[in-house]
C-alpha cells in the first residue's frame, strides 16, 4: 500500500531532533494506553489514581487559565453554538436539572427541586422551582423566566434552530405558581426529561427589559398564529434585539459572571470569568461542586504551538496537548515536574463535509470516491501517532447504537477511479484534471476545502488529502481562515468541503437529529452540507418517539447503514486526547466523562494568582 507523498512528510517533521530516550518512554506509555480504552492519568510515565483523595477541605481562591483556539462566536446563549461559546456559558447559565458525573447518571434538581412530575403518557412535565434561586444581579429566578426562555427557544425568529429542534414536542408552557411550571407536548420524546431540564435559563427582566414577549401565548409561537395576529411586530422587534444586543451581554444565575464586559471579553486575547461570592447555591450540599477558583480565564491563542509554549512558561493551566506535542515534547523532568496528564477518548468525532447540494459532490459515487482517496488509517499512524480510531458513523463507537458491522471503505485509489469514471468525469481534455458536463457546462473536478485557522491537525489533513486527489485528477485548493469568517462560510452553507468535527457524548443515548435531519440544513441549522434523505428523516423522528432502548438501537442500525451507503461526510477518526494540567490543582478526579474542573482547589502555599 502506497502512502501518500504528505503523510511522509509531515510524518518526518519534528522527529529530526528527537531525543535519545523519547522512544523508550513514547513505548512505555502506549504499552499503558493499548491496555485499556478508559481514561488514563499519567504521573510521568506512571499511571496514577483516577479520583484525588481529600487530604483538606476545599479552600477559595487563585485562577485557573485555560487555553482557548479562538474567540467564542459570541456570547448569546442561544444563538451561538460553537464549543468556545459552551465552555464559557457552562459557567455562568443553569438548567432545571444536572447530570451527576458517576453512572448511570441520573438527572438531579439544580434550579429545579428535583426531578419532574411526570404523566403517564410522557406528555405533561412539572417542575418545581427553588425559591431560593437568585440571577448574578440579586433578582429572583421563578417560574416565569423559564416560561420567558422557552419563548425565546420557540420564537422562529430568534437565530437558533439549532437548539429549537430539540423542542419540537412542546405544545404549550403552564405557569402553575411562581415556583411551578408544566411544560405540555403534543407527542412523546425519549429524551424530554433532559432536554426540558436541561436549557439555559435567561433573566427576563435582562434579556426582554421593555417586555415585549410578555403578552404573547407562547402556544402561538409554537403553531405560527403570532404572524398574523396583533403581536407580530412584538415577535419580530423582540428578535431582532436578541440576536444583534446580546452577543457580549449576558447574565445568567451561575456560580460564575463576567465582571466587565469592557474588560474581560477582549477580541483575540481572553475572556474572564469571576466567582459569584452571592452566588445562591454556594455551600448547599444537595447541588453540585460550584467552583473554588476566584477566576477562570479562557486565553485565546490562535495557534496550537505558541499555546504550548505558553504552558511550558507558566502561562497556561491546562492545555489540551496535540498529539506531536504528546510525544515528543512533555516527558522532560521539568514538565513532569509541573504537570499530571489525563488522556481520555474524545467525545466526538472528526470529518470531511462534502456539501451535498453542490454540483460536485451531489452524486453519492463522488463522495464514496473521495473517501477511498482518505488514507484514514495512515494519517491516524502519522498525525495521531496511533492516538485515535477510526470510525464509520456519527455515532459514539462505544455506544450500543454503534453499527459495528459497517464495513470500512479501503483506501483504495483503483476502486476510487472506477467510481468516478462511473460517474461519468474523464479527462477530456487531456490536462490531468478529470472533468464531466453538468447541466451543459464541461466542469473540471476543481474545488476548495476550508479549514479553521491555527487547528495544525485538520490542516494537515487537507494537506494530506489534497496530495491524494491530486494523484487522482483532482484538484484541490486548501483555504485557511479565521473562525469567524470560517463558521459564516459553513452555516451560510458557502463552501464545497470542510475538514471540521462534532463533540458529543457518550453518557445519554444520541439524537442525531439536529445535525442529519433535512429541515436542519435550512436558517443556518446544524445540516450545513444540505443532507437530505425521506428514510433516514423518518428514522430521525421514530426514534425520538421510542422509549425502548433496542428498539432505538434497531432504528439507528438502519439509519448508520444509509448514511455508510451515502457517505455525507468522510468519517476519519475519534481521537485519544491528553490534557495536562498543573499539579497544584487539588481535588481532581476524572470520571467516566472526565474531570470536573468545579471541584478542583488550590493550595494557599501553591497558589500563582493573588487577587
Amino acid at each position: 500500500m502506497r502512502k501518500a507523498k504528505g503523510i511522509l512528510a509531515l510524518a518526518t517533521l519534528g522527529a529530526l531532533a528527537l531525543p535519545a530516550w523519547a522512544d523508550e518512554v513514547w513505548s512505555k506509555v502506549q504499552t499503558i494506553l493499548a491496555g485499556t480504552r478508559d481514561i488514563v492519568v499519567l504521573d510521568g510515565t506512571t499511571p496514577a489514581p483516577l479520583r484525588q483523595p481529600q487530604a483538606a477541605p476545599p479552600e477559595y481562591g487563585d485562577w485557573m487559565v485555560q487555553h482557548m483556539l479562538s474567540d467564542p462566536e459570541n456570547l448569546n446563549p442561544y444563538t451561538s453554538s460553537d464549543a468556545g461559546a459552551s465552555s464559557v456559558h457552562r459557567f455562568i447559565f443553569e438548567s432545571l436539572l444536572y447530570p451527576e458525573n458517576e453512572p448511570p447518571y441520573a438527572l438531579k434538581g439544580l434550579v429545579a427541586r428535583a426531578y419532574p412530575a411526570i404523566s403517564a403518557d410522557k406528555l405533561s412535565y412539572t417542575f418545581e422551582l427553588r425559591p431560593e434561586a437568585r440571577f448574578a444581579d440579586g433578582r429572583p429566578l421563578t417560574a416565569a423566566d423559564v416560561l420567558f426562555s422557552m419563548k425565546v427557544i420557540q420564537n422562529p425568529q430568534v437565530m437558533a434552530p439549532h437548539l429549537r429542534n430539540y423542542y419540537e414536542a412542546v405544545r404549550d408552557v403552564r405557569l402553575e405558581e411562581d415556583y411551578r411550571i408544566t411544560f405540555l407536548c403534543g407527542e412523546p420524546y425519549f429524551r424530554n426529561d433532559m432536554v426540558l431540564g436541561g436549557f439555559e435559563i435567561l433573566p427576563r427582566h435582562f434579556y426582554d427589559p421593555e417586555g415585549l414577549l410578555e403578552p404573547v401565548p407562547i402556544a402561538s409561537l409554537i403553531d405560527g398564529s403570532w404572524e398574523k395576529g396583533a403581536d407580530s411586530t412584538r415577535v419580530k422587534k423582540f428578535a431582532e434585539q436578541f440576536n444583534q444586543n446580546f452577543n457580549r451581554k449576558l447574565l445568567g444565575s451561575g456560580p460564575y459572571l463576567i465582571a466587565d464586559v469592557e474588560r474581560d471579553v477582549v477580541t483575540q486575547q481572553k475572556v474572564v470569568l469571576t466567582r459569584n461570592p452571592d452566588y445562591w447555591g454556594q455551600g448547599a450540599v444537595e447541588l453540585p461542586p460550584t467552583g473554588y477558583v476566584d477566576k477562570i480565564v479562557f486565553k485565546v491563542i490562535n495557534n496550537t504551538d505558541a499555546a504550548f509554549i505558553e504552558l511550558t512558561n507558566g502561562k497556561l493551566d491546562m492545555h489540551t496537548l496535540q498529539p506531536l506535542e504528546f510525544k515528543e515534547k512533555s516527558w522532560s523532568s521539568q514538565f513532569n515536574e509541573r504537570f499530571l496528564k489525563g488522556i481520555e477518548y474524545s467525545s466526538g468525532y472528526t470529518y470531511v463535509g462534502w456539501n451535498n447540494q453542490h454540483p460536485i459532490f451531489s452524486d453519492k459515487r463522488v463522495r464514496q470516491a473521495v473517501t477511498m482517496l482518505t488514507n484514514r488509517e495512515e494519517m491516524i499512524r502519522s498525525l495521531l501517532f496511533g492516538l485515535g480510531e477510526t470510525i464509520e458513523s456519527p455515532i459514539h463507537k462505544f455506544r450500543p447504537e454503534y453499527n459495528t458491522s459497517l464495513k470500512p471503505y479501503p483506501y483504495s485509489p483503483e476502486q476510487a477511479a472506477e467510481l468516478l469514471a462511473q460517474a461519468g468525469w474523464a479527462d477530456s481534455d487531456g490536462d490531468g484534471i478529470l472533468d464531466k458536463n453538468i447541466a451543459g457546462t464541461q466542469t473540471p473536478f476543481s474545488f476548495e476545502i476550508l479549514v479553521n485557522s491555527g487547528n495544525q491537525i485538520r490542516k494537515d489533513v487537507a494537506l494530506i488529502l489534497q496530495n491524494e486527489l491530486k494523484d487522482a485528477g483532482i484538484d484541490c485548493q486548501v483555504r485557511e481562515l479565521d473562525w469567524s469568517i470560517f463558521l459564516q462560510r459553513v452555516k451560510g452553507q458557502d463552501f464545497a468541503a470542510v475538514v471540521l468535527g462534532w463533540t458529543g457524548s457518550m453518557r445519554f443515548p444520541p439524537d442525531n437529529y439536529q445535525i442529519w435531519h433535512s429541515s436542519q440544513s435550512k436558517g443556518r441549522g446544524s445540516n450545513h452540507i444540505g443532507f437530505a434523505d425521506a428514510e433516514v428523516d423518518k428514522i430521525l423522528e421514530e426514534y425520538r418517539r421510542e422509549f425502548e432502548p433496542q428498539k432505538r438501537i434497531a432504528l439507528y442500525q438502519r439509519y448508520q447503514e444509509i448514511l455508510h451507503e451515502e457517505q455525507p461526510y468522510t468519517f476519519l477518526w475519534m481521537s485519544r486526547v491528553a490534557r495536562a494540567y498543573s499539579r497544584r490543582f487539588q481535588g481532581v478526579n476524572w470520571y467516566p466523562m472526565g474531570a470536573d474542573t468545579q471541584e478542583w482547589w488550590v493550595r494557599v502555599a501553591d497558589r500563582t494568582y493573588n487577587n
